[in-house]
């Protein structure tokens, strides 16, 4: 099975996909520069946002001037130090470093603070220790490899759809093989896990498991075995893999609660109340509206610098944060990447956050089948796979192909370019019009057809009843044995280990076939597994998981600090530093449904790895330690212990405890110390002497939060 995680490269057909992706610089005062479109419909509401946010029909007011700031053009964004900064993306993930849009490769970031040069060189060494520890914990270098985009034909279409035809394929991709076994293709098939790296990995990867009752029993049954420096906590395991990152309320949860009703808590997010961040969502005024108001609204928004995509990107940053729906918002995660619509494509700006919340959070936890229908009858899908330009005399092949290789069975899973040819046929004829979903029976292909098995005769132009041959087949391949596992390997990939056990994911696959596609099920089968309480340090976690993790650690509020400054009149506080928290993110090269291509991001650590990337991250933390961002308010290092021990040996145990929720081992504090030049028997003060911020900072580079 292809691991949808592990995306293969492959040759470029002579035609190929064709979605647009525009990064663009985040200048408040610049418009976005979409491209002409007309009026739209209106779309569904999103039942995590409206219960606590107004439905005002002109965002404009939202956009006053904070209380005391004239109406003005924002300065270019500065740092710290108050010197203007880069804003443009740096595309730092599974292809390296690389420019898209604006700006220059920043090179190598810089690791050391305004301190001496003694302590500074104590901060590099400390800092690239503990960092190569993470790597080497993890695995190993990586391979850069993205995949090549898909390609698309435009031929007659035939009244019998499951008769060979010289149409089906092309040279590189006959119409009777399979896409992974064609010669062309399999040569360059060469996954990230297929690298030394990932053989590493595999060998330090628990063979075997079995199903337990309930994932408490679970967890008490089993016993880890593999080698890592996290302790073998199941409180702490469970927080860092089913949240963004262990805090101390939620570990404080899930031991009050226990691990059972914890799950259950969290599996039922519609009865989680809203938290103080997501309740001041209603400061982007952006997510209150419709596509069709979008549309319309579209050069007032821009007069403002409203960026819509860009605020739905900043929502799900807030949520990742501070909700308590954290689970939820894992998943979400998850299938954004695994049915994968990018933020930024022509047409993002409009639907890509209707298609967030009727589509992927709407059934997040509840079914991949309906998710699936429900997407291929949206807007964004039929907009990004170019699904609104085919039709039966001139078929577009993109959404079909997708829908196979990536949203359902996978590369290998049985299909041919046959299938995919009769597929795209069958599927003529849904687009979109003025900003809603429409069905042009003037465009679809009417004759019999045969994909996967799935047969239908397919002979009527009826909307009603074209529409319901296609959801049949997208329900269909849903439910295919390919797709179970497919899906239960991707699932086992981010909550359990890059390489996880054959056992395991037959087991998911089981699930949800028996299941029926329904989410729930297959988590609880995967929590209740001892393949999942035995991978202990097995994942490590991707740029965005890593800062966000560090933002919710370090306690760090969403209301505004009481000396802060502003120096832009068209965003509150809140709005302004979540944007700063998105420009940071697309620094990194991963940020919320930021990956151009439809195969979202990879999730194996040998894609991620990266010296800048790596460093930025650090740099970033440092600027969290210490309260830089403004707009939020923090918690001072000096007090992240409630009670500092008076020597420093002492202190390093109390906030390795605070921020990675166990002691480190003896080589590692002995860096620490280094990094403030004192040892384990020093007198120090709640300041450390000076040096806590620098100790915090070395304690989050550490493995034991780059490890989840």
């Amino acid at each position: 099975m292809a691991d949808q995680n592990v995306p293969p490269r492959r040759p470029r057909d002579e035609g190929r996909w064709d979605g647009r992706h525009h990064p663009d610089r985040d200048a408040y005062q610049e418009s976005y520069p979409a491209p002409p479109y007309a009026p739209s419909g209106q779309g569904p509401t999103d039942p995590y946002r409206h219960p606590y946010a107004g439905q005002p029909q002109d965002p404009r007011a939202s956009y006053a001037p904070w209380p005391g700031q004239a109406q003005s053009a924002a300065p270019p964004w500065t740092g710290p130090g108050g010197s203007a900064e880069r804003r443009g993306p740096q595309w730092i993930g599974p292809a390296g470093p690389g420019l898209q849009g604006h700006g220059s490769d920043p090179g190598l970031p810089d690791l050391d603070d305004d301190e001496g040069d003694s302590r500074r060189r104590n901060r590099r060494r400390a800092l690239a220790a503990l960092g190569g520890t993470a790597a080497v914990v993890a695995g190993g270098a990586a391979l850069a490899m993205t995949p090549q985009v898909r390609g698309l034909f435009r031929d007659d279409a035939a009244g019998d759809a499951t008769v060979t035809r010289v149409t089906d394929g092309n040279a590189n991709r006959p119409s009777g093989q399979q896409p992974s076994t064609v010669r062309t293709y399999t040569e360059q098939n060469e996954s990230y896990m297929g690298s030394r790296a990932g053989a590493a990995l595999k060998k330090n990867t628990p063979a075997g498991g079995r199903t337990f009752p309930g994932p408490a029993a679970a967890a008490a049954a089993t016993t880890v075995t593999v080698k890592t420096v996290l302790a073998k906590d199941p409180a702490r395991h469970l927080a860092t893999r089913a949240t963004f990152g262990a805090t101390p309320k939620v570990l404080a949860d899930i031991e009050r609660m226990g691990i059972d009703a914890w799950l259950r808590w969290q599996l039922d997010p519609e009865k989680i109340a809203p938290t103080k961040a997501e309740l001041k969502l209603s400061e982007l005024p952006t997510l209150r509206l419709t596509p069709k108001q979008l549309r319309e609204q579209r050069d007032q928004l821009n007069e403002r610098g409203a960026q819509p995509e860009k605020e739905m990107v900043d929502a799900t940053v807030a949520r990742q944060i501070w909700s308590e729906r954290q689970l939820f918002e894992v998943m979400v995660d998850f299938w954004n990447d695994f049915l994968h619509v990018a933020a930024d494509f022509d047409g993002g700006e409009v639907y890509r956050h209707s298609f967030d919340v009727d589509v992927v959070r709407k059934y997040a936890l509840t079914s991949y089948p309906e998710m699936l229908v429900a997407a291929n009858r949206h807007p964004a899908l039929l907009l990004y796979l170019n699904q609104n330009d085919s039709r039966a005399d001139a078929v577009n092949e993109n959404l079909a192909r997708e829908n196979l290789e990536l949203y359902s069975v996978g590369v290998d899973g049985g299909y041919t370019e046959k299938d995919v040819r009769q597929a795209a046929l069958l599927q003529t004829g849904r687009g979109v019009a003025d900003g809603e979903y429409v069905f042009r029976e003037d465009r679809h292909y009417v004759g019999k057809v045969k994909i996967l098995g799935f047969t239908h005769a397919n002979n009527s132009k009826d909307p009603e009843k074209a529409d319901a041959a296609i959801d049949a087949y997208i329900r269909y391949i849903a439910l295919h044995p390919s797709t179970a596992r497919y899906v239960a390997q991707s699932l086992a990939t981010r909550f359990v280990s890059d390489t996880p056990a054959k056992t395991l994911v037959d087991r998911l696959a089981k699930t949800y076939t028996a299941n029926k596609g329904l989410i729930k099920p297959v988590l609880m089968t995967l929590f209740s597994s001892s393949e999942f309480w035995a991978s202990v340090g097995q994942k490590v976690r991707r740029p965005m998981e890593y800062l966000i993790a560090t933002y919710r650690v370090l306690g760090v509020s969403p209301e505004v600090s009481a000396d802060y400054k502003a120096d832009d009149s068209k965003r509150t506080p809140y709005a302004r530093g979540l944007r700063r928290i998105h420009d940071k993110l697309r620094e990194l090269g991963h940020y919320p449904m930021g990956q151009p291509t439809p195969d979202g991001y990879p999730d194996v650590y040998v894609a991620w790895t990266s010296a800048g990337t790596m460093v930025n991250g650090w740099n970033e933390v440092g600027d969290v330690v210490n309260g830089y961002r403004r707009e939020f308010s923090y918690v001072k290092p000096e007090r992240l212990v409630a009670k500092p021990p008076t020597t420093a040996g002492a202190y390093v145990d109390a906030l390795a405890r605070r921020l990675v929720h166990q002691k480190l081992t003896a080589r590692e504090k002995t860096l620490i110390l280094g990094v403030a030049g004192v040892s384990a028997t020093t007198k120090v003060d709640a300041s450390f002497n000076g040096a806590v911020t620098a100790v915090a900072r070395a304690i989050l580079a550490s493995p034991q939060h780059h490890l989840r």
